[in-house]
């Protein structure tokens, strides 16, 4: 097998970057992504892929980046280092569909390596639906609790957990969406080696596509109306609200003077913001933000 460094675990994130957006446009059947190739001043690089006004998704980016260099001093800080280089890997996934009915995703996996030898792994998968539609919860919860215990009994709980406290916008009191895993700085220890770090963390990005190809072929052609859109363009704004005031990956890659077109793919193609917004408890809406709470069980 080869040796699990920074170039191998790059070329294997560029194969599922390859993967990913190859089933997306099948399934899709209209979109197609547009690769832009971009280099960053400070060192490395990346290659984001944008679809737009596809047959289900209306905007959605895969982006892949590979970037090295000096760490900046504000990273170094948090560490508690005070001199070193970098290098960062890894791929960043948010899709924003047409449809109301079909749920917002993102998925990240990620690489980080200081010249000291410090390493680690993060990353992490989690569903946003405008509406929160319990049959799909279990089976995006289940498909992730089986990745997870193929690796360890212990992951499930600790990353269903440790997402349902990320994705949580603070200011609103409620999560971003049904959670999903989240974990970071995965790196070896007595119970677990660097390739079975690896393996984990490659085994999440492989099953993002069955995950979402699912619902894109369950619930793209359910009817809605202006309503449903309405509502659509609050849940977006929450969604931006989440990634630009709370977001770590954003801060980063911001602070690595990462290429900001890239970072801010994450944003929806429009939002909406009503004043003191507060559907009826028993309305469709009223249901949805009753279930964006922490600590529901899924599975």
């Amino acid at each position: 097998m080869p040796a699990i460094d920074k170039a191998h675990i790059a070329s294997v994130f560029k194969n599922i970057q390859d993967h990913i957006c190859k089933e997306l446009e099948r399934v899709d059947g209209t979109g197609e992504f547009i690769q832009d190739k971009w280099q960053r001043p400070g060192g490395g690089g990346g290659r984001s892929r944008v679809m737009r006004h596809g047959s289900i998704i209306e905007k959605g980016g895969v982006n892949f980046s590979e970037v090295h260099g000096k760490t900046p001093e504000k990273i170094l800080k948090s560490f508690g280092l005070t001199e070193g280089d970098f290098f960062a890997t890894g791929v960043s996934i948010v899709l924003h569909p047409e449809n109301p009915w079909v749920p917002i995703i993102h998925m990240n996996i990620r690489y980080f390596e200081m010249s000291s030898g410090t390493y680690w792994f993060g990353g992490g998968i989690d569903l946003t639906p405008h509406y929160v539609d319990k049959e799909d919860a279990i089976f995006f919860h289940e498909k992730l609790k089986a990745v997870c215990d193929k690796h360890s009994p212990n992951y499930h709980a600790e990353f269903k957990n440790w997402a349902d406290d990320y994705f949580y916008i603070k200011h609103r009191k409620e999560t971003r969406g049904i959670g999903g895993i989240f974990f970071d700085h995965l790196s070896e220890d007595e119970d677990h080696t660097k390739e079975e770090r690896f393996n984990f963390v490659k085994d999440v990005g492989l099953a993002f596509a069955p995950i979402y190809t699912h619902f894109m072929s369950k619930n793209a052609k359910l009817p809605y109306g202006t309503r449903e859109q309405e509502w659509q363009n609050i849940r977006r704004g929450r969604y931006v609200e989440f990634n630009l005031v709370l977001d770590r990956g954003t801060k980063f890659g911001l602070e690595t003077d990462g290429r900001t077109e890239s970072i801010l793919m994450s944003l929806p193609p429009n939002a909406g913001w009503e004043y003191d917004y507060d559907p009826p408890k028993k309305s469709k809406e009223g249901e949805t933000l009753a279930l964006l709470k922490k600590g529901i069980n899924w599975v």
